[in-house]
C-alpha cells in the first residue's frame, strides 16, 4: 500500500459515505412534506413514524462522514468545520431539532405541543439538505480560506488555516451555483422521501398524493440538477501539476469524466436509475420499489461527483481567496501510518453495512398502516 494509494482509498471511502448520506436524507425530504402530504393529525403521525424508523441511520452517517474526514484529511476538517463553522453549526442545529422532535413530540405534557415539534422536523427537512448541498457545491466553486503551514512553528498562534472573511461559511450562500446544487439536493430528497413513503406505508389516501408530489418535485429537481451538471462540465476546474502547484484548467471536470470512463459510466448509470425510479413510480399506480432504483442511482451520481473532484490531479477543496491554499489529497491527508492503520480497521465496514441492511429489513418487513400506529405502544 503506497501513500498515494491510501490517499485515494480513503477519498473513495469518504466519498461513499457522502453519497450514502445524500441518499439517507430522504428522511429530511419526507419530513419537509409533512404538512403537504398529511392532511390531518393521524396522517402526519403515520408519516412521522415512517421516517422515525430510519432517522438514526441518517444522523449516524452524518457523524461518521465527519469523523472519516477528520481522521483521513484533517486539514480539510480544521479548515472547513473550523473556518466555515456558522454554516456547519446551522446544519447541525437543525439535526438536533430533528432528534429532539422525534423524542418529545408525543410525550405527555410537553410544553411546546406536538405540532410545534412537527414544524421542527419540517425546518430540518428544508434547511438541512439545502445547506448540505451548498456545502458540497463549494468543492467545485471554492471557499474563502487561507492556508499557511509555516504557522505550525508559531508558539503564539499555531493556526494553519483561517477564514478570509468574517462570514465564516455563510458567504457560500452568496454564490448562486452553490444554491443551485443546494436546491437540487433539496428537491431530490423530497422525491426520495415520497418514494420511501410509497414503499413503507400502506394507505389508500396518502400514496396517490405521494405519486403526485413526486411529479411536482421532479420538475424543479431536473432543472436545478441539469443546470449544475452543465456548469460543472463547462467551467474551469482546479488542477494540480506534478509539483503540487494549483492552476485553473478549462473543462477540468469534463476531462476527468473522459479520462476516467468507469466513473463516467457510474454517473450515467446513476442518472438512469434515478429517472427510472421517478418515472415508474409516477405512472404506475401499483409500483412500490422506486426508492431502490432512485436511491442506488443517487449514491452512484453523488459518488461520481465526489470522485471527479478529488481524483486525477484535482483540488477537492479549492480556495477562492488564495489559489495555492487549495487542498488536495496529497497536501491535506494524515500520515502514512495513520492512513495505513485505519485501512486495516476499514475491513469492518462491510460488516457494519450488513448490519444496516439487516436492521432495515427487520424494520421494513411489512408496510406501516394506520391501524398499526393506533395500536402500537411506542409511537413518535
Amino acid at each position: 500500500m503506497t501513500y498515494e494509494f491510501l490517499q485515494q482509498y480513503w477519498w473513495f471511502l469518504v466519498s461513499l459515505l457522502g453519497a450514502l448520506l445524500v441518499f439517507l436524507l430522504f428522511v429530511q425530504g419526507g419530513n419537509s412534506l409533512l404538512f403537504a402530504l398529511g392532511k390531518n393529525d393521524d396522517e402526519r403521525t403515520l408519516l412521522v413514524n415512517s421516517t422515525g424508523r430510519k432517522w438514526e441511520f441518517t444522523f449516524t452517517t452524518l457523524v461518521t462522514f465527519g469523523g472519516a474526514f477528520f481522521a483521513s484529511f484533517p486539514l480539510f476538517y480544521s479548515t472547513s468545520f473550523g473556518g466555515a463553522y456558522w454554516l456547519w453549526m446551522i446544519i447541525l442545529f437543525t439535526f438536533v431539532l430533528q432528534a429532539v422532535s422525534y423524542e418529545f413530540q408525543s410525550k405527555m405534557g410537553n410544553l411546546l405541543g406536538k405540532k410545534t415539534y412537527q414544524w421542527f422536523l419540517v425546518i430540518n427537512g428544508l434547511v438541512g439538505p439545502l445547506l448540505l448541498g451548498g456545502a458540497v457545491a463549494t468543492f467545485f466553486t471554492g471557499s474563502n480560506f487561507l492556508i499557511d503551514k509555516g504557522n505550525m512553528g508559531n508558539e503564539v498562534m499555531p493556526v494553519v488555516s483561517s477564514w478570509a472573511n468574517g462570514s465564516h461559511g455563510l458567504d457560500a450562500l452568496l454564490n448562486p451555483w452553490n444554491l443551485v446544487l443546494g436546491f437540487a439536493v433539496f428537491f431530490l430528497n423530497r422525491i426520495l422521501g415520497s418514494l420511501y413513503f410509497i414503499n413503507n406505508i400502506k394507505d389508500e389516501q396518502l400514496i396517490p398524493r405521494c405519486r403526485r408530489q413526486i411529479f411536482i418535485d421532479a420538475i424543479p429537481f431536473l432543472l436545478f440538477f441539469l443546470a449544475f451538471v452543465g456548469y460543472v462540465l463547462l467551467t474551469k476546474g482546479y488542477a494540480v501539476d506534478e509539483q503540487g502547484v494549483i492552476f485553473m484548467e478549462p473543462y477540468k471536470y469534463l476531462h476527468n469524466f473522459l479520462e476516467m470512463p468507469v466513473i463516467l459510466f457510474l454517473f450515467i448509470l446513476g442518472v438512469v436509475g434515478v429517472l427510472y425510479g421517478i418515472i415508474k413510480s409516477v405512472f404506475s399506480k401499483t409500483y412500490r420499489k422506486g426508492i431502490w432504483f432512485a436511491g442506488i442511482g443517487t449514491v452512484l451520481v453523488v459518488l461520481s461527483l465526489f470522485l471527479i473532484v478529488g481524483y486525477n490531479h484535482t483540488s477537492y477543496y479549492p480556495s477562492s481567496a488564495d489559489l495555492q491554499s487549495s487542498l488536495t489529497l496529497a497536501n491535506s491527508c494524515s500520515s502514512m501510518f495513520t492512513l495505513k492503520t485505519m485501512a486495516y480497521v476499514s475491513v469492518l465496514i462491510p460488516f457494519v453495512l450488513a448490519y444496516i441492511v439487516y436492521a432495515w429489513r427487520a424494520l421494513n418487513k411489512k408496510p406501516i398502516t394506520m391501524d398499526e400506529i393506533k395500536n402500537e405502544d411506542h409511537t413518535y
